[in-house]
Formats: structure tokens, C-alpha cells, sequence
């Protein structure tokens, strides 16, 4: 069985998405103490950057949070990568339509990140299914969460405070506060796959 894998998507696949990538990434490693539990991964609706590294604002800040950077390559968004993903997070309630209008059957499996960090915090982790740090566990788990997450949000759209700005272009300052609202929802997501 494939790892629980999650999807992150923005626009360009250069700011947003792959910090989130490599922050949950960084984040279930801290957990776990290893790598390959989750398949943390990335790509954008616009394939302008297709084959780019990270942004260097973006890379500093991954970095910054001991995440790593390295071997980042942007790729466009298709519906296979859609299709192979557990749990689907949008930088924005509009990348949140595309990949609803690209695969309809994802709707419950998607979420813009910051309403899934609100959604997370509802969620009772004494009814999840036990976990340890074995990948069908935590796939298990994973899809526990998600199905907990579509119930709770039921038929709530998302909140106009749950998109990420885009930081392109922007700052560190800026990249730093998107690094925070990120890790607001990566680090509780990775706290409870793995108890």
C-alpha cells in the first residue's frame, strides 16, 4: 500500500504549495523520527514555472524550519495527481474549485489548508483509529481524519480567512507569516497521524 499521500495545491508550484510539501514533511519527521510515512507533494494550476525550483524566499524559510529545499522541481496540476492523493489541500477556496471541476469525486478529500487547521481542531482523537508509526497505520488514520474533517465541514464553504495570500514577489516578511499559517495546519495534521 502507497504511503498516505497529500496533495498541496497553489498556482505557480513555487511559494505556497511546496513549503507546505516540505513542511509536513519536516513536521511528520520531527514526529516520527523518519521519513515515508507520508508522501507529502506539490503542484500548481498554472504550469508558467513547470520544471523551476522554489522560490529563494520560500526555499529560506523551508529551510529556516529545518525542512529542506532540495531537489524541488514545479509541476503542473493533472488529474492523476489528484486521483493518487488521500487528502487534497488548496492554497485558496479558488484552486479549491479547480481541482473540484477537474475531479468532482475529490470534493470530499479537498480542503483549502486553512479550513482544514480549523477543521482539525473539532476533531476527537480518542475516536480515531489507534496509530503507530507503520505506513498502513497511518494510512488508516489519515483516511479517518479526512472522512472526520468532510463531516464536520459538511456543507460549509470555506471561511475568506482560510486562503493563504500569494507571497510571490513579496518579502520575507511576508513568506515568514505564510510559513506560520502553513505550519498552523501541517504540524497539528502530523501531531495527529502519528500519536
Amino acid at each position: 500500500m502507497a504511503p498516505f499521500t497529500v496533495l498541496h495545491v497553489c498556482m505557480g508550484n513555487i511559494c505556497r504549495s511546496p513549503m507546505a510539501e516540505r513542511l509536513l514533511d519536516r513536521a511528520v519527521r520531527d514526529r516520527s523520527g523518519e521519513s515515508g510515512l507520508v508522501r507529502s507533494v506539490s503542484a500548481g494550476t498554472g504550469g508558467w514555472h513547470e520544471g523551476e525550483e522554489m522560490n529563494p524566499p520560500a526555499a529560506r524559510q523551508v529551510r529556516a524550519r529545518r525542512g529542506s529545499a532540495d531537489g524541488f522541481s514545479a509541476r503542473k496540476l493533472r488529474g492523476d495527481f489528484i486521483d493518487e492523493a488521500d487528502l487534497i489541500l488548496t492554497a485558496t477556496a479558488d484552486q479549491y474549485d479547480y481541482v473540484v471541476a477537474l475531479r468532482p469525486e475529490a470534493a470530499d478529500r479537498t480542503f483549502v489548508l486553512g479550513e482544514f487547521g480549523r477543521l482539525l481542531a473539532g476533531i476527537d482523537a480518542a475516536a480515531l483509529l489507534a496509530s503507530e508509526a507503520k505506513p498502513e497505520a497511518v494510512h488508516a488514520r489519515g483516511t479517518a481524519i479526512v472522512e472526520a474533517a468532510a463531516r464536520l465541514r459538511g456543507s460549509d464553504a470555506p471561511q475568506p480567512g482560510d486562503d493563504l495570500d500569494d507571497p510571490w514577489g513579496r518579502g520575507d516578511q511576508t513568506f515568514q507569516r505564510i510559513g506560520d499559517e502553513i505550519e498552523d495546519t501541517t504540524v497539528p495534521l502530523a501531531n495527529l497521524l502519528i500519536p
